[in-house]
């Protein structure tokens, strides 16, 4: 399905690769709602802001169409869309039990944005969960990164424009031109 991005807003010309867990987000009755809803909504943001974006999750439908795909397709899909991009947005969900709901495809991901350079704007909860790695907590150290508490951004979806902007050369266009904080 074809997306329409507008002509203009804040993130316009900008490339956003929104990112997350997909297969271990896939149960038995389909994609773990919670995140769907979560990714779409970044996805959203991005794209009504004026931003292009890139998701294996648009792509593979949430789940219905990963099948379809190989892992070397997937691979070189979503390598090219990272030296793309501009900014990436992983989506990094909590499980009931204060865990990481595991994506080892987006912690690829993750290395490959820091060994490229790309900004990260990491939506996860916050602080780090006990269970996240050091190389997660302590990523801001080798790279841009902003972090959005999970439960916030669901509360307030600007936050990713906000973060992108700042996480981009565009934050300091905004503030000159009294749009952004």
């Amino acid at each position: 399905m074809p997306k329409t991005t507008p002509q203009s807003g804040l993130l316009t010309g900008l490339d956003v690769f929104v990112g997350g867990p997909i297969q271990h987000a896939i149960l038995p009755n389909g994609f773990v709602p919670e995140l769907q809803d979560a990714i779409q909504t970044a996805i959203s943001v991005a794209e009504e802001n004026g931003a292009n974006t890139f998701s294996a999750h648009r792509v593979e439908e949430f789940g219905e169409q990963t099948a379809a795909f190989t892992p070397e397709q997937v691979s070189v899909r979503d390598f090219r869309w990272m030296r793309k991009c501009d900014v990436f947005v992983p989506v990094l969900p909590v499980l009931e039990d204060l865990t990481l709901r595991r994506t080892d495809g987006t912690h690829v991901e993750l290395g490959w944005a820091t060994a490229l350079g790309r900004p990260v704007v990491l939506i996860t909860k916050q602080p780090f969960v006990e269970s996240a790695s050091h190389l997660l907590k302590g990523l801001h150290r080798v790279g841009t990164v902003r972090t959005i508490d999970f439960d916030q951004f669901l509360d307030k979806p600007s936050l990713l424009t906000e973060a992108v902007l700042g996480v981009t050369e565009r934050q300091r266009e905004a503030v000159d031109a009294g749009i952004a904080a």
